[in-house]
């Protein structure tokens, strides 16, 4: 299946990279659409996810996506893209049936696209890294819950049919789904940001007495953190897997570049100060390919691997980002120019050492393991 993936991208999704379809925002959904029907006919539409329902192993699931990953438009052609993917798998493990026909089907099929509604603003003191500021809130009222608050940095929610919304109820945080769009549920902006690769690009959201019915809360009241947790170390890693993909990718254009382009009477690849430059990238995209084989080894023995894909993410992220910088020096000029992808996976891979949780945060993360590990072996 990677295979075919990898073929699926590289001859049909690689010459839609410039299209005029693709905005500052995003591509738009008529390009999404238009790319899906190609998957669907090539049989690689949504492959990480089995006939019967269940889930690739998250090994194989990493040679999928990094081969979706090769271009920025692959993911979303072959429906593995953020945020639909970490939102079809944690549906997959935790909606009732009928919730898996309502919701789940809809994405399955990339006939709908979604949004993860938790992070709010951070001028209003509203949760961020730290989900437990949440301030979001639901409130019971006879079979339905009522929901009202802000959110931020919402992925997709701009076109998005499906809603997974993190609230305050009296028991604690809880998730909703939510049929979209919704005139409770207001898009005041899409913002400017530095990548441009999601649909719909990320918004803040308004929701004002939204009112939800009690069968469309995603399991128990106040589960909300453990279900959340059941999606976000996976989606850590499968941002891992994508951006393996598109580094890879960017990679390769910068060694074709450095082998073709010659100065100073040789090619630049036989100057030393670029030869060693693609040498280092190697290192780093062979380093990132077997933490995320590890991690994703951790996931599949059914460990929760919050510390693992913590350092995955943070040791992919920042050894990617070095990659990304290295294609856009060795190929100078052209590299800072939308000529090549090169330019817009360097934008993209500085927003990713942020997204599913900055580096320092996942660092703090550790420190605090690490403290608690000392703590237990004292006498």
């Amino acid at each position: 299946m990677a295979a075919r993936v990898e073929a699926f991208v590289r001859d049909t999704v690689v010459p839609f990279e410039g299209d005029p379809r693709r905005t500052s925002h995003g591509p738009k959904d008529e390009l999404v659409q238009e790319l899906r029907a190609l998957a669907r006919d090539a049989g690689v539409l949504t492959p990480h996810v089995l006939a019967d329902g269940e889930h690739l192993s998250h090994r194989d699931t990493a040679l999928v996506l990094r081969a979706a990953g090769l271009s920025p438009l692959g993911p979303l052609a072959v429906n593995v893209m953020a945020p639909d993917e970490g939102n079809m798998y944690l549906l997959g493990k935790a909606a009732s049936a009928e919730q898996k026909g309502r919701f789940l089907a809809p994405l399955v099929s990339g006939a709908a696209r979604s949004a993860f509604f938790m992070t709010e603003p951070a001028s209003e003191g509203g949760a961020g890294s730290d989900p437990s500021m949440m301030q979001t809130t639901a409130r019971r009222d006879g079979n339905h819950w009522v929901i009202n608050g802000r959110k931020a940095f919402i992925t997709g929610a701009d076109g998005a049919a499906l809603g997974i919304i993190m609230a305050k109820a009296e028991d604690g945080a809880s998730l909703f789904l939510v049929d979209l769009p919704d005139p409770a549920v207001r898009v005041e902006r899409v913002l400017d940001t530095i990548d441009s690769a999601m649909p719909g690009g990320h918004a803040v959201v308004a929701i004002n007495e939204l009112r939800v019915p009690a069968d469309q809360m995603l399991g128990d009241p106040g589960a909300g953190f453990q279900l959340a947790q059941i999606r976000l170390a996976p989606a850590r890693l499968t941002h891992c897997m994508r951006w393996l993909g598109a580094c890879t990718r960017a990679h390769e254009i910068a060694t074709d570049y450095a082998c073709r382009r010659h100065a100073f009477g040789k090619a630049l690849i036989d100057h030393e100060g670029v030869g060693f430059m693609l040498a280092e990238n190697l290192i780093d995209l062979k380093q990132s390919e077997v933490m995320i084989d590890w991690c994703a080894d951790v996931l599949d023995s059914g460990a929760l691997g919050t510390a693992e894909s913590s350092m995955a993410k943070v040791g992919v992220s920042e050894a990617l980002m070095r990659v990304a910088d290295r294609c856009v020096q060795v190929m100078g000029g052209t590299g800072v120019t939308g000529d090549t992808i090169v330019e817009q996976v360097f934008r993209e891979v500085r927003a990713f050492r942020i997204y599913d949780g900055p580096t320092e945060v996942h660092k703090w993360s550790l420190a605090k393991k690490i403290k608690r590990e000392w703590k237990a072996k004292q006498p």
